[in-house]
């Protein structure tokens, strides 16, 4: 290992590292703290290297749990946010009356809730013309009491 000094960043991501690794039975409450300890309190890469040396490395694309908490769960969640504060830096800077951002704010955030759970687009419609979500059904496929005559 180096002896290259070490951010916030890589402290945090081994920090993120053992606490998975407690939360999955690999390490006590005890050496978790130890560990923690150690990372905050290190300098170098050297220094950081033997707190995860007897630890498996995780799966590539599995991020730590704490991690995916962080992350926005829609790619629309950024602009959100900065649309938000500029509306809100908008009426700071005019006189900060009404509280008129909540609108906009309250609207586009409901999108969040109320199709978050959903996790995806809609559904497709079908492109097969014989499909009853493409059209109407002909008087030919109508059946009886359908409301349609046949000639």
């Amino acid at each position: 290992m180096s002896e290259l000094r070490i951010s916030d960043a890589d402290r945090d991501r081994v920090a993120d590292r053992l606490r998975l690794a407690a939360a999955e039975g690999r390490l006590s409450s005890d050496e978790l703290e130890e560990r923690l300890e150690a990372a905050f309190t290190a300098r170098t890469d050297a220094e950081l290297a033997p707190l995860t040396a007897d630890l498996p490395v995780p799966a590539a694309g599995v991020a730590p749990r704490g991690l995916a908490r962080r992350l926005p769960a829609r790619p629309d969640f950024g602009p959100y946010v900065g649309v938000s504060v500029m509306l809100v830096a908008i009426w700071a800077l005019t006189g900060m009356g009404y509280f008129w951002p909540i609108w906009p704010i309250l609207g586009w955030g409901s999108s969040f809730v109320f199709t978050g759970s959903l996790g995806g687009p809609c559904r497709r419609r079908s492109s097969n013309r014989a499909s009853s979500t493409a059209r109407w059904p002909s008087s030919a496929a109508a059946g009886p009491g359908s409301g349609e005559q046949l000639r």
